[in-house]
């Protein structure tokens, strides 16, 4: 459903964690079946640095504090700026 939204409330945030489906052929790097998060913030002067930080906090609380997070910038034609996120899975 859609509905609108009283920006005079405060921005639109949102996160939407979920599974994904595509036609991919399964091999070493992808698979058709993969979890991923996006998320959504409309409201005025938000900047790259905001994403940075709430991908930073989200992720660290994902994955836990003592997590290096890299952002890699990155092309998807229906975003831009684009990034991509790492988290390392060692200490």
């Amino acid at each position: 459903t859609m509905e609108k939204h009283d920006f005079s409330k405060g921005a639109l945030r949102m996160i939407s964690p979920g599974k994904v489906f595509r036609r991919d052929t399964d091999d070493a790097t992808h698979s058709h079946q993969f979890h991923q998060i996006e998320g959504l913030v409309i409201d005025k002067n938000i900047t790259m640095g905001d994403l940075k930080g709430t991908l930073e906090v989200v992720m660290k609380k994902m994955f836990g504090e003592d997590r290096k997070i890299r952002l890699r910038p990155s092309y998807f034609p229906f975003t831009e700026p684009s990034v991509e996120v790492d988290v390392s899975c060692f200490k």
